[in-house]
């Protein structure tokens, strides 16, 4: 609040000769996803693959749960590659093959495998997605393959390896013995090469040579003196968004995935082959976007909010004044459908209830226009419940899609944070993992701007890792 307003934030052709070694810590791991008729494909794609690439290989088929699998000695017969199957606590290292065991979950962190029972045989099991989105921690040195299967799994999580820079691929569909997960990661337009197997391998040879590269990420810079300050005034020129107040360590690594991909390593030569390719500058565009987002991420915050939020609120308005909310740095809408989801849970107990009104905001015209349709993969049922999705979700093939009158609770509308004019008289903002991106000074310009927009007495929710740095005069915390 104006020194009441309240902040909820949660608890915490090319060469294919041999590369040369990266360092033990920076070699890539490439994770390999696939159901049915992907043992075909994964032997195709090792058989394709030299020994030595320096590359690590995780592959996650779907498994029998209730069997023992014998899926590495089978993969064992394809490649000069040790093959193991995963233990818990496994180190992950180069020119290996490590094979998913069946009935557990897995994950991996600081390049350690982590293995978890499941539970329940029956619940939806998203093995592929649940390995890709521990992967993603790896950045740059992540590379996402999905193979033949059906359904949906590693969607989402071929979406989140290229949204941390890694590098994400699906079999051409054409080629695929079952091709439902291929052409469901493609729909996303979150992969990078649509090939046949053995196209995606000739790529993970480039990869591999591109990867043994030891120099660092020259640091960008926005006064167009070097290459890198080049690239940002070529996208501000184009798209209007000046990337320059963004953090350099984000925006150095996605410029540096989308110069991997081009086989460049200056970045005057990529700046070069941007004025060049318009349709390379719109994929650099959409890579340095931000899009990192899911239905009710940090689940304390959404507890915080219908415990200590939404009654306050919902107090307030008892004459009938419309509740309202303003999300920006909305992408695909997840978030923004969460908390309609929350506030509709609460009115519902209520005899009179006031309107509510949220206006969702993003740079991306692209990214709204999937937030207005509202339409979701069927893998949010790992984090939305099976009542919320009987209740506010409708079942459209292999999707859901949110049901129209919440849609119609929400307008979607293109808006730039750091120049745009802010919504006002607004009870809620909601801004989470936003800030964690931008450079302090643009933090410090951002935050006035959200107290300008509250009404007495409003609430800015911030995600984990966020504060209102110097702006305590401002804010209490709630």
């Amino acid at each position: 609040m104006k020194k009441s307003h309240a902040k909820v934030r949660n608890s915490p052709s090319e060469s294919t000769a041999r590369p040369p070694r990266p360092a033990p810590s920076l070699f890539p791991v490439v994770g390999i996803g696939a159901s049915a008729g992907g043992l075909e494909a994964i032997l195709q794609l090792l058989k394709s693959l030299p020994s030595d690439t320096g590359l690590a290989f995780v592959v996650i088929q779907h498994l029998d749960p209730t069997r023992e699998s014998i899926l590495a000695s089978l993969l064992a017969r394809a490649t000069k590659m040790p093959v193991d199957q995963v233990t818990d606590g496994m180190r992950v290292e180069p020119d290996r093959v490590y094979v998913f065991p069946p009935n557990v979950s897995m994950s991996m962190e600081n390049k350690a495998f982590k293995l978890v029972p499941r539970l329940e045989p029956r619940e939806l099991h998203m093995p592929v997605d649940h390995f890709f989105l521990s992967l993603a921690r790896l950045g740059s040195r992540a590379v996402g393959i999905i193979l033949s299967g059906t359904g949906t799994d590693g969607t989402s999580g071929l979406a989140r390896i290229k949204e941390s820079g890694g590098i994400t691929f699906a079999q051409e569909e054409a080629t695929a013995k079952f091709a439902g997960m291929p052409r469901s990661a493609i729909a996303t337009g979150s992969v990078d090469f649509v090939l046949p197997v053995d196209g995606i391998a000739q790529e993970l040879v480039k990869i591999a040579l591109h990867s043994s590269s030891k120099e660092p990420i020259p640091p960008l810079s926005a006064d167009g003196q070097n290459g890198s300050g080049r690239i940002l005034q070529l996208v501000r020129s184009a798209k209007g968004v000046d990337f320059s107040q963004y953090k350099n360590t984000t925006i150095s690594r996605r410029i540096a995935r989308r110069m991997a991909l081009a086989k460049i390593e200056d970045h005057q030569e990529y700046a070069r082959l941007l004025r060049e390719k318009p349709d390379e500058l719109k994929a650099l565009y959409q890579d340095l976007l931000i899009k990192v987002t899911s239905f009710f991420r940090d689940p304390k915050t959404y507890k915080a909010l219908k415990v200590g939020v939404i009654p306050k609120l919902m107090g307030r308005h008892s004459n009938g004044e419309p509740i309202r909310i303003w999300v920006p740095g909305c992408a695909t809408g997840e978030e923004v459908y969460s908390i309609a989801i929350c506030f509709l849970e609460a009115v519902s107990k209520k005899a009179r209830t006031p309107s509510i009104q949220i206006f969702a905001t993003d740079i991306d015209e692209e990214s709204l226009q999937k937030a207005r349709a509202g339409l979701y993969n069927e893998d949010i049922a790992a984090v939305v419940s099976a009542e919320r999705l009987k209740c506010f979700f409708t079942r459209v093939g292999p999707h859901y899609q949110v049901n129209k009158t919440i849609r119609e609770m929400c307008t979607f509308a293109k808006h730039d944070l750091g120049k745009d004019p802010p919504f006002s008289n607004l009870d809620l903002i909601s801004c989470k993992n936003v800030l964690i991106y931008f450079k302090q000074s643009l933090q410090k310009q951002v935050i006035p701007i959200f107290h300008y927009a509250l009404k007495p007495a409003g609430f800015l929710a911030l995600g984990t890792s966020e504060t209102i740095g110097t702006s305590s005069d401002l804010f209490n915390p709630a």
